[in-house]
């Protein structure tokens, strides 16, 4: 069935997250892309850039507090511009904090969202995987500032060469929300370890509240029909 034109200008109105999952899931493929290479880093910031203003619209467009997103939002575009042009530890550290807290306060909007009523809607189900990957995200960042405060956080064997980059951390986010297991990362100092279990707990919790809310509402509203 063709989706006539005033349908496709009222798809970001109708489902802002399924824009900020897609463009979230899009940056994975450009981190396999272009990670290692010289044309990476300024892309990928540019990028990242791109979904942190996604993510200050969709908080917008939910029942929070304008100011808290904008005292979180301003520094954050302001940072995460310099750290595409200057390379400066500390610059990169205060980028992490920001951001780490942007998700996180994203991540609630959404949970709230998807919390307000017995109505399972298509853009609350696009929000349920938005959410996952801005708890992943958040936390990426909180494992990055935690690993430049706290040299050697993270070890791993394969890894003993060369400083762990963003992607590694991500991917250890990953793992542990969705408590998969798998990674050759481990934290190696209590507050490394804090975030780790932190972050697991976050996960169980998520898929024990919010999914399963979310299945349990869809499946009645079927049986109900």
């Amino acid at each position: 069935m063709k989706i006539p034109k005033q349908g496709w200008r009222a798809l970001p109105r109708r489902h802002p997250s399924a824009f900020l999952l897609t463009a979230q899931l899009l940056s994975l493929v450009l981190y396999a892309l272009l990670y290692g290479t010289p044309s990476g880093p300024p892309v990928l910031g540019a990028f990242g850039v791109l979904i942190l203003a996604l993510v200050v619209w969709v908080i917008s467009r939910s029942h929070t507090i304008r100011w808290i997103t904008w005292i979180l939002a301003v520094p954050a575009f302001a940072l995460s511009l310099l750290s595409v042009v200057l390379v400066s530890e500390t610059l990169l550290a205060w980028s992490s904090v920001v951001e780490a807290a942007l998700y996180f306060y994203a991540a609630g909007s959404l949970i709230a969202y998807m919390m307000e009523d017995y109505r399972v809607t298509t853009d609350e189900l696009f929000a349920a995987g938005a959410t996952f990957t801005l708890l992943a995200w958040g936390f990426a960042y909180a494992y990055l500032v935690c690993e430049i405060l706290l040299p050697g956080s993270f070890v791993g064997d394969a890894h003993i060469d060369h400083p762990l980059a963003f992607l590694e951390f991500l991917t250890l986010s990953f793992n542990n929300l969705s408590a998969a297991g798998l990674g050759d990362i481990v934290p190696a100092n209590p507050p490394a370890r804090v975030l780790v279990m932190l972050e697991q707990f976050a996960g169980v919790a998520y898929i024990a509240v919010v999914v399963s809310r979310l299945i349990g509402m869809t499946i009645v509203r079927y049986e109900s029909k």
